[in-house]
């Protein structure tokens, strides 16, 4: 598409560093902005349906139909999603480097829909499939036939694929459509990722409780092909706004990805040499901006000298080594944020079984499903993003003068805070739970109802939603503000990964923890009687480690130095 086209002819109306789907100057009056957005946010509210419809329940399908024990259900549901995130820096760098996003997003669309047409016909296919239990009266421990794992996986995997190229380029291309040179769009800018929260949080709700309950009470086939359907309409919604969409001019035609890493590759050859004589100049007549000369100074030895100039170099510029140190500085946030992951892996693995042993009725004959629950976190997003976006920042933004109340660090601070009350609340739930258990004689009865209501979850449900509201909403603009503007789907996959990344210390902490509990016959935290198992302590472990993580964090955020262009 437009993406790679290399220069703006100027006209008036037209937004400075884009063009149109015919590779003309994008007029500001007839491109870009919410007339553009909607057709985005459609498309991802389509594929986040499709996605969640798929991701919510996974745990109860894998421990039902395919027979896994809880730990290990837990483990693949963990290892999926951290795939799927993890897989989103390929993507994302494919997109900024070769196809561009509007590419990316298409190809990517195509492999979803297979995906997920796969995985509907892994549920609804006759395979024969014969299960070995070894005790009838206990806990099942049965194995399907094995051609259908293999069929479930690939196509599992087929989607986390999918996603890689899709979730980090849909939001990334979204904010393209905001000029942040007009005062109005970045202001409307600031906004779209509050309301891009906004809204998945709305049809991902709506598929918690929708999808889930087909798949517990209807059909697993019907409940993973209306998915199939709804990734199909995503992708029309996103065509349907061609016209409408506003492309970035690339600068140069080399990937941004070697520009930079260029920088590190010379700052290493010359690790042994002073500063070379153009950072010298420049820190003398106020090139380089004041943080180039106080953090990561040893890569402005990856600027020439005079003498690689006379020998006709290809050298790196200024902006690249001010590009390549704005990465930098990304990476303490990054892995303080780790945590953060690990503690979102729970909402959808171990807070579903702990609901599927609890008095889940409403009327008679009517259960909720467990998975269902998951939409508390969707509802309060979606209750308190307008309140945060409509009332919270205006006030603050009247106390601070700060255009978004306050700084994207700050959000994600007060996002870890809430996370860390998030885990509290759970533990303290999860030892009433067992004590009520305990209190029934239901320790030995993994399948009996435990007369505790399945509400109790609801606080520790509704404090995932508000961490949410604070650290997904600032990761999110925070690393697609703080990378050059070539690279931005790059940052919000780096933002992914760090769901991604904690998906996968979710799953290595749950294998650890089940092997040093569960051997010579002792009872595993994650014991597939959950009356036995102790997921109060791991809880509690959670909770130590954010609080842990939060100090790391705030010791970074700190000294973090903005790029020059954030207006807040």
């Amino acid at each position: 598409m437009a993406d790679e086209a290399s220069e703006t002819p100027l006209v008036e109306d037209a937004v400075p560093g884009s063009i149109d789907h015919r590779g003309r100057p994008a007029k500001r009056s007839g491109t870009g902005g919410w007339r553009s957005a909607y057709f985005i946010i459609g498309a991802e509210v389509m594929e986040r349906f499709a996605f969640y419809g798929i991701g919510t329940n996974l745990v109860n399908y894998l421990t039902g139909p395919l027979g896994q024990s809880t730990a290990v259900a837990a483990a693949n549901v963990n290892a999926w999603y951290g795939t799927g995130t993890i897989v989103t820096l390929v993507g994302a760098f494919v997109a900024d480097s070769y196809l561009g996003r509007y590419r990316t997003i298409v190809i990517a669309s195509l492999l979803y829909i297979l995906g997920l047409c796969l995985l509907t016909l892994s549920a609804v296919m006759p395979f024969q499939s014969t299960f070995h239990c070894q005790n009838k009266h206990q806990i099942p421990s049965c194995s399907p036939l094995q051609l259908r794992m293999i069929f479930f996986f690939i196509s599992l995997y087929t989607i986390a694929v999918a996603q890689g190229g899709h979730k980090p380029c849909t939001q990334a291309f979204g904010a393209d459509q905001f000029d942040v040179q007009n005062q109005e769009e970045l202001k409307a800018k600031s906004s779209f990722f509050n309301w891009w929260l906004f809204c998945l949080s709305a049809c991902v709700a709506v598929a918690y409780v929708f999808l889930s309950y087909i798949q517990d009470n209807l059909s697993w086939g019907l409940g993973f092909g209306i998915p199939s359907t709804a990734m199909v309409a995503s992708l029309l919604s996103f065509l349907l706004g061609t016209k409408t969409y506003r492309y970035i001019i690339k600068d140069d035609k080399k990937s941004p990805v070697a520009r930079i890493g260029k920088v590190f590759i010379e700052a290493i050859g010359n690790w042994r040499k002073s500063s070379s004589l153009k950072a010298n100049e420049g820190l003398a007549q106020g090139i380089l901006p004041p943080q180039g000369s106080h953090q990561f100074k040893s890569l402005n030895k990856a600027l020439p000298t005079h003498d690689y100039f006379e020998e006709g170099g290809n050298a790196c510029t200024t902006k690249d080594v001010e590009e390549a140190k704005a990465i930098l500085r990304l990476f303490p946030i990054w892995s303080t944020c780790l945590v953060y992951g690990i503690v979102q892996a729970q909402s959808s693995t171990l807070f579903t079984k702990q609901g599927n042993t609890m008095d889940r009725s409403i009327v008679s004959g009517f259960d909720v499903p467990a998975a269902s629950l998951q939409s508390i976190i969707s509802i309060t997003i979606v209750i308190c993003i307008p309140i945060y976006d409509c009332l919270f920042v205006p006030t603050a933004r009247a106390l601070t003068g700060k255009q978004s109340g306050i700084t994207m660090l700050q959000r994600i601070g007060i996002g870890g805070f809430l996370y860390a009350i998030s885990m509290v609340t759970s533990a303290l739930v999860e030892m009433k739970r067992l004590k009520t258990a305990q209190d029934h004689g239901l320790i030995d009865m993994p399948n009996a109802v435990v007369p505790m209501s399945v509400w109790w979850l609801v606080l520790q449900y509704v404090m995932f939603g508000l961490a949410d509201v604070f650290a997904v909403g600032g990761l999110q603009e925070f690393f697609y503000d703080q990378v050059p503007s070539e690279l931005r789907s790059v940052g919000l996959s780096l933002y992914l990964s760090i769901y991604g990344v904690g998906s996968f210390l979710s799953g290595f902490l749950i294998s650890v923890i089940e092997k040093a509990t569960g051997g010579d016959g002792g009872s595993s935290w994650f014991n597939s009687n959950l009356n036995r198992a102790h997921l109060d302590y791991f809880y509690w472990l959670l909770a130590g480690l954010i609080a842990v993580g939060l100090a790391a964090y705030l010791y970074f955020a700190k000294s973090y130095i903005y790029n020059r262009r954030v207006v807040s």
